[in-house]
Formats: C-alpha cells, sequence, structure tokens
C-alpha cells in the first residue's frame, strides 16, 4: 500500500505536468498561409467593464465579416473553430467571441448580477464596432444560434444599418410553445420504447418549465433522445480539447461557465417569457433561418411558423434533413455551402 501511495505521489504530478505541456500555458494562433492577405487574430478586448476574447480568422482580410453569437449563455464555438471553420475562412473573415461568462472570458472575479440582457447587448455592439472599425468594413453578416438567436435577432432589431443579414442558426421563437412541443414529442418516444423511467423523470419536471433548473432538466432529456446536440460530448470534448486558443485554465472556465449556464440571466431562476413572433413581426436586413429537422430544442414547426410571417427585405428557410440543434457539426459541408451562398444574394 505504502509503495502504490508513493507511485501516486509521483505519477500524479508528472502527468499534471504532461496536460499542462499538451495544453500549453499560454493560447496560440493558428497559422492560415503565408499570404499577406490572410488574418489570424486571437485578440482580448476590454469590452465594457471586462475584458473578453475574439479569435478573427479568414484566408483574405478584405472578405466579409461573420461574427458567430454562441449558444449557451456559456457554450462557446472558439475551441471547436480548429476543426469545423476552414471552409468558412475561405469566403468570410470568421470571428468568434467568447461573451462574458464563457470560455476564455468566463473570470473568476466576473460578477453574476453583470450577465444581464441589456449587458450582453452593450457588449456585442461594442464587438461589433471594434471589427467595423478595425477591419475597416460598414457592415457585418451576424449568425446567432440558439441562445445567440436570442441575442442575435435584437442586435439586428436595434441597429440594422451595421448589418448585411442575420443568419438564425436554431432561432428561438417562444418558450412556452417550444418547450410544450418538447415535451409532446418526449412523451410519445418514451412511450414507444416503454421507458418508464424516462417518463418518470419527465413527470417530475413542471410543466411549462418556467425555471431555469426544470428547463435545463428537459434539454437533457431532448438531448437524450436526440432532438438537441448532434454529436456525441465525448466526441465534442475531444475536438474541443485540441483547440490552441485554449489553455487548461481556459478549459476550467469554459466548464464553469457551462455549469452556470443562464441562471444569472433570469430572476428568482424563473425564465421570462418571450415570443418573437408577436414583439419583432419585422426585420430591416435580410434573414435566413438555418434549421435542423429533427430540432425538438428549438423546434422547427415554430421556425417555420415565424418565417411565413415574418416580413422582411428577404428571407429564407434552409432545412438541415439530418440535423438536430447543431447542423454546423451534423452536416458541415452543407452548412459552409449554405452560408457561402448568402453573400452571392
Amino acid at each position: 500500500m505504502r509503495k502504490l501511495r508513493i507511485s501516486l505521489f509521483i505519477i500524479l504530478p508528472l502527468l499534471l505536468i504532461a496536460l499542462i505541456l499538451f495544453l500549453g500555458v499560454s493560447p496560440r494562433v493558428r497559422p492560415i498561409n503565408d499570404s499577406a492577405e490572410s488574418i489570424a487574430i486571437l485578440e482580448v478586448l476590454q469590452v465594457n467593464d471586462m475584458k473578453q476574447w475574439i479569435s478573427v480568422r479568414g484566408r483574405k482580410r478584405n472578405n466579409p465579416i461573420l461574427l458567430w453569437l454562441h449558444g449557451g449563455p456559456g457554450s462557446p464555438q472558439m475551441p471547436f473553430a480548429h476543426y469545423f471553420d476552414k471552409k468558412l475562412e475561405e469566403d468570410f473573415v470568421v470571428v468568434h467571441w467568447d461573451q462574458r461568462g464563457a470560455g476564455k472570458s468566463n473570470h473568476s472575479n466576473l460578477p453574476a448580477g453583470s450577465m444581464t440582457f441589456e449587458q450582453f447587448l452593450d457588449d456585442g455592439f461594442v464587438v461589433i464596432d471594434h471589427l467595423r472599425d478595425v477591419l475597416q468594413q460598414e457592415k457585418i453578416y451576424l449568425l446567432g444560434h440558439s441562445w445567440g438567436t436570442h441575442l442575435g435577432i435584437h442586435l439586428v432589431n436595434r441597429q440594422p444599418d451595421k448589418f448585411h443579414a442575420y443568419i438564425a442558426v436554431a432561432q428561438v421563437v417562444n418558450h412556452r410553445r417550444a418547450v410544450d412541443i418538447a415535451r409532446s414529442w418526449l412523451q410519445d418516444q418514451m412511450k414507444k420504447k416503454n421507458d418508464a423511467k424516462g417518463l418518470a423523470e419527465l413527470g417530475r419536471i413542471e410543466d411549462p418549465a418556467k425555471q431555469h433548473s426544470d428547463y435545463r432538466k428537459l434539454a437533457g432529456l431532448v438531448n437524450k433522445y436526440g432532438g438537441n446536440f448532434d454529436i456525441s460530448m465525448r466526441h465534442l470534448a475531444w475536438i474541443a480539447f485540441r483547440a490552441p486558443e485554449y489553455t487548461l485554465r481556459d478549459y476550467i472556465r469554459l466548464l464553469n461557465g457551462m455549469n452556470r449556464g443562464g441562471a444569472p440571466l433570469h430572476q428568482g431562476g424563473k425564465i421570462a417569457p418571450y415570443d418573437f413572433s408577436r414583439t419583432i413581426p419585422k426585420l430591416e436586413v435580410p434573414v435566413y433561418f438555418f434549421c435542423g429537422q429533427n430540432d425538438y430544442n428549438t423546434p422547427l414547426q415554430l421556425i417555420q411558423e415565424y418565417y411565413e410571417q415574418l416580413k422582411s427585405p428577404d428571407k429564407k428557410l434552409i432545412i438541415f434533413e439530418n440535423s438536430a440543434h447543431t447542423p454546423f457539426f451534423s452536416e458541415p459541408e452543407k452548412f459552409s455551402r449554405e452560408l457561402k451562398k448568402v453573400i452571392k444574394n
């Protein structure tokens, strides 16, 4: 037993040192090519009251800017960019922003009270104006995913003159109806599989999941039955683990931010109702809805209804038949092709 303790005392520190050496103690910028036209930057900005990180990458720095608003809150896209973004970087200057409380921007001294919706909007405009100024482009393309569509649609609605177009991936529309659709779908799936345990677990979740904690449990069940993420958490973790932009400390920040999620946004833990079909019936920029056929986190049915009634200069609905909530993971080639078409329109 004593020998085992001595061995562990030696092995564990060596493993920790090896992990630190593998991940690095400082973030790295992935080179694109040797051309003077390319851009590859990992930058920390002073965004209002705190420092926040962005990555800016493209084969030609004069290509249109695509700012990606990640989901969560707390689930940054930057750790996956090295694996999925190569095609996008050919046609766009792709910008990933770790929002406050997410990934590299999840600081230990971050006051939870600063995570308000208005603060996220203010942060967004600071980042957008910085990109427009530094890259000398009057307008950008804005892409939001899931929570990022909640943020993105408000940014576009408030200052449309700053955007070429809005790309909504898994657009949130109406919280109450979304959880009702998800619950009904889950009940059908569980009954087909005689999943008594799952039905009991679903029955313990508040209907219609107004509490943030209940909503997260419901989303977990949706994911278990294939209506949320299109790639296993293990596979995603392996991809993220190899991101050069992230260090060991950043991964700790990432996990803490994901565990927190959007809880601070909801007073008393209660999700405020919203219905964009009523509050934002029109947008002054072209809108492209990218939807997974099998998405029951942000159900396709609601997005189709919103698309039909939304007024905008131009709009298009693109359905990914083999995807749920994350078509950029499950159908990356089609995703890149469809985004390229947005520029040509």
